[in-house]
């Protein structure tokens, strides 16, 4: 784990490819089964860009985009190798050959060693999946699913529009092909504590999962959740509590599990709370020191 008390993606990097690799964010323009008309909305913290760059309704190609980042990223961090990441809202919500022609972007592109898929569990099946498995050689494919909770009632409150079964099933099924699988989980959604986070982890824990990205719940402009907080409905973590939480979390997280991320990263101008969200150092610290002062690794409370 390469001194760090959890195994990082960037690790796990290294090793596959001896080179550094960097990760840049795709914008396929997109969209994600829960906004369509007569759906019941997006979840409360989501933006109209799904969380994503915007880059597409900018009118930037997913070319553009490629060449834009790959030669920012080999300038500016001296990178070699790159993922290619589907991020913004859904990326399996559309026919087999409009996935085909987007994923197809990286082929000419030697350099793009990975492709991560971001979506959600009910925008998957086998035809999808043997798609994207297609991709394996030569390249590091991984599925990012969605779960954020694994509490029925929390994706209720916060809208999101499936059930905890729908994620297992979707795991289940992404098993039988030669994939890697990335849950995002949140952490300070409305109503939860310490023994949801933690239940949280045992639940993927428990589950064919080799990745995980731990994000913070941050409040931004124009969502449900800023209402909620205006109203008094919704109170933001301190970071001393999200370094509690987080640490707890790995704790008890199966210790393969590859921890890509262990943080939220906010836009600035988007950002209502909590501010300290935009030190993402500070927070890795912080994650950081409550590990050490409470004896924590990742996997030491998984019984």
């Amino acid at each position: 784990m390469t001194g760090l008390p959890y195994r990082t993606l960037n690790a796990l990097l290294r090793e596959r490819f001896g080179v550094r690799v960097r990760k840049i964010t795709l914008d396929a323009g997109l969209t994600c089964p829960h906004r369509d008309p007569g759906k019941i909305g997006g979840c409360i913290y989501c933006n109209a860009q799904g969380s994503g760059t915007g880059a597409f309704s900018q009118g930037k190609s997913l070319l553009q985009q490629i060449e834009d980042q790959v030669t920012f990223m080999k300038r500016r961090y001296g990178a070699e190798g790159f993922i290619a990441y589907f991020q913004s809202y859904s990326n399996t919500y559309a026919p087999l050959n409009v996935l085909k022609s987007l994923y197809d972007t990286i082929v000419p592109y030697p350099e793009i060693v990975g492709l991560a898929i971001g979506t959600r569990p009910d925008c998957i099946d086998s035809k999808k999946l043997e798609l994207i498995e297609s991709y394996t050689p030569g390249h590091l494919v991984w599925m990012e699913y969605g779960l954020q909770s694994g509490n029925d009632e929390t994706l209720k409150r916060i809208n999101r529009g499936h059930t905890v079964k729908t994620f297992i099933d979707a795991v289940t099924l992404t098993s039988h092909f030669d994939l890697r699988q990335c849950v995002h989980v949140i952490i300070g959604l409305p109503g939860e504590d310490m023994d949801d986070f933690i239940a949280t982890a045992r639940l993927v824990s428990s589950l064919p999962i080799t990745d995980i990205k731990i994000h913070l719940l941050y409040v931004i402009k124009g969502t449900p959740l800023e209402k909620m907080l205006e109203r008094g409905d919704y109170t933001v973590l301190t970071l001393d509590k999200y370094a509690r939480a987080v640490a707890n979390f790995i704790a008890h997280l199966r210790h393969d599990v590859v921890i890509q991320r262990i943080t939220g990263d906010p836009h600035k101008e988007e950002l209502i709370k909590p501010k300290w969200a935009l030190e993402k150092g500070k927070v890795r610290q912080a994650i950081l020191q409550e590990m050490a002062r409470e004896g924590l690794t990742q996997g030491c409370m998984v019984r």
